[in-house]
């Protein structure tokens, strides 16, 4: 009598998230906060890799590592990584993503889907040597979280506005059309140059922001990757 031995392929992949929780997080307009949006984007990404029993590790950074999740698999374990994301008591204030991405090529030797969450509120642009060092030993997607405050300025007359992440105060006039336009003009090259050397390294970016639910964009981005790779 024959028999049929039948082989089925594990498909196990590694997953690493990096989640920036820098104080400039602590700012939104729009209901919540972009740190409850990452925390969000995070929490459905882990739950996502583990429907397809996959590993999923955590990097948690502000301008140091504040906690480090290695690999693992299971809802038990992506709960633990969404109670880190939300209880994680900070250290650090503000944003540094070369010590964030070279933490993860020191301590990931293997290739790994890599998603980076942050609002790149970071001036050094030291990050770019890491970031290509990521870029070709893994699959790295990075999210940028955002709020629509970032980019254009209300007519509320003199405001103070300060840097979450220095502490720095300054007044503006936002009566002022001229000073409306330089805010605006401001945060547009802030984020054509931010897609510009991502497009150069073939990095692909999703743009969130607070006044919209996680579910829509990474739908559309997981979509077109799927039709990408056909």
């Amino acid at each position: 009598r024959p028999f049929v031995k039948e082989f089925k392929e594990e498909r196990e992949l590694l997953v690493m998230i990096l989640v920036d929780i820098s104080r400039s997080g602590d700012f939104g307009t729009k209901g919540r906060l972009k740190n409850e949006l990452a925390a969000e984007l995070a929490a459905t990404l882990a739950f996502a890799a583990t429907r397809n029993n996959d590993k999923v590790g955590l990097i948690l950074f502000t301008d140091r590592i504040e906690r480090f999740i290695p690999p693992k698999k299971g809802r038990g374990h992506v709960w633990r990584l969404i109670r880190e994301i939300l209880d994680c008591e900070r250290h650090g204030n503000g944003t540094d993503l070369a010590e964030a991405l070279g933490f993860l090529n020191r301590v990931v030797r293997r290739k790994a889907v890599v998603f980076l969450i942050s609002d790149f509120l970071d001036d050094d642009a030291d990050y770019l040597a890491p970031l290509r060092v990521a870029r070709r030993r893994h699959d790295l997607v990075v999210f940028r979280v955002g709020d629509e405050r970032e980019k254009v300025l209300p007519d509320v007359g003199f405001v103070a506005v300060e840097d979450a992440e220095d502490g720095r105060v300054a007044w503006l006039d936002t009566s002022s059309k001229s000073v409306r336009q330089g805010y605006a003009a401001a945060a547009e090259a802030r984020s054509k140059a931010l897609s510009t050397q991502l497009r150069k390294l073939d990095v692909d970016l999703v743009e969130l922001s607070t006044s919209e639910d996680v579910a829509a964009p990474i739908s559309r981005y997981f979509r077109g990757r799927e039709r990408r790779s056909r």
